[in-house]
């Protein structure tokens, strides 16, 4: 009774139509959980043989599918919206398109059969249970994050998302990628016995995160408003939408290494078969990013939601490292705690000279798009530049990635 009344107070209120449009898109993008369920289970076969690069180019296939039918589709649907829903369908079912050839030529597409007492599958069922619980967290996270910007006026999910969007780029193209290839590392390590080169592969991977996430963040933190203006600003998407959005951008700056770092440091478990620790962890961090949320959403608004977010994933960072530390698989060393002060004291240079170069925003406002996207690539490239000469000059080479 609750639900219908729910229902039935939105579809005779004045937003009726947003109710009925979003039942609408859910109906068509909803087949998408089967697609990409599938491509990830196709995926995560791959991976396990060594070949990362199918699995990597999957998701090209979604936008390609989303953008051309927002350009192509689009202008047969009184609802322009619609034509995006359906790029999520098509993507979906292309990306498990794609990935079929390459599990006939691996010869590891088998016919499915019924085996629930099956002892493999006891075990893998087992490992996955806690794993779905910690996969889940992020999700009910957002879904609560989501419901509070709701209650904060229109624009407040919109601003979080645009800056979610430019946030997971890096920790997509960066953490992701290096999580992705460490964990099969990880656990023939494991089952090797050989703790020295478990402990490396971590060090490695920490260290690469840190190379490339500092940075990174520092630059979406300088930049934030340049770039939501140079890559969103046009439609329905105002100048003072990017300057809302750049705030809630810097906020999840400040989270993007503490992101790159759990993908890094959860498989430091998940290769050990220990499935429960980061989900224990996780749901420790998901309660302390509600009462994040409680206490920083009423002076901050949706801002406080995406420090909420940041902190809680500074939590968990710490929580993976200091149980990994006491367990004995990995310790951070001297030599990566250099590295680590000569990458921050590069970024900090860097930051300089993006603030010393970078134009005033009202500046910004009267390029044309054509003049943002010149602007902002000089900026990024000067920035990296800087970084790239700093650490060379503090005597960072190839070898300081190699652990020893």
């Amino acid at each position: 009774f609750g639900t219908g009344w729910f229902i039935e107070y939105w579809q005779g209120g004045p937003q009726g139509a947003k109710f009925e449009l979003a039942s609408m898109m859910l109906k068509i993008t909803f087949p998408y959980l089967l697609f990409v369920s599938m491509t990830g289970l196709a995926g995560a076969i791959l991976n396990t043989l060594n070949k990362f690069a199918m699995a990597a180019f999957t998701p090209v296939l979604l936008n390609v599918a989303i953008i051309s039918c927002a350009i192509y589709l689009s202008p047969h649907f009184a609802e322009p919206a619609f034509a995006l829903a359906w790029g999520v369908f098509i993507g979906g079912l292309l990306q498990l398109i794609f990935l079929i050839p390459f599990l006939i030529k691996a010869n590891v597409l088998v016919k499915p059969k019924w085996g629930w007492n099956d002892p493999d599958l006891i075990k893998v069922r087992t490992l996955m249970i806690p794993a779905l619980f910690g996969v889940s967290v992020g999700q009910i996270n957002l879904l609560l994050d989501t419901m509070i910007a709701s209650f904060l006026g229109t624009g407040a999910i919109s601003w979080l998302y645009y800056s979610d969007r430019l946030l997971e780029f890096p920790l997509g193209l960066f953490g992701i990628a290096i999580a992705t290839v460490i964990l099969p590392t990880l656990s023939r390590n494991h089952v090797k016995k050989d703790s020295k080169s478990f402990n490396n592969n971590i060090d490695w991977a920490v260290k690469m995160v840190c190379f490339l996430g500092i940075p990174a963040a520092t630059g979406l933190f300088m930049l934030a408003e340049p770039m939501l203006l140079t890559i969103f600003q046009r439609g329905e998407f105002t100048p003072l939408d990017a300057t809302y959005a750049s705030h809630s951008l810097k906020a999840y700056s400040f989270g993007l290494l503490s992101f790159m770092l759990v993908k890094v440091l959860a498989p430091g478990f998940y290769s050990r078969q220990d499935t429960k620790t980061p989900v224990k962890f996780g749901i420790w961090c998901m309660a302390a990013n509600m009462l994040f949320n409680l206490v920083l959403v009423w002076p901050f608004g949706f801002v406080g939601l995406a420090m909420a977010t940041s902190l809680s994933a500074c939590m968990n960072a710490l929580l993976l490292y200091v149980t990994l530390h006491k367990q004995g698989v990995y310790q951070a060393s001297s030599k990566t705690i250099w590295l680590l002060i000569k990458i921050l004291a590069s970024s900090g240079l860097m930051a300089l000279v993006i603030f010393e170069v970078n134009p005033e925003i009202t500046t910004w406002l009267e390029f044309s798009l054509l003049m943002k996207v010149i602007e902002l690539t000089k900026l990024v490239v000067a920035g990296g530049s800087v970084f790239m000469i700093s650490l060379l000059l503090l005597g960072v080479r190839k070898r300081s990635f190699i652990a020893v």
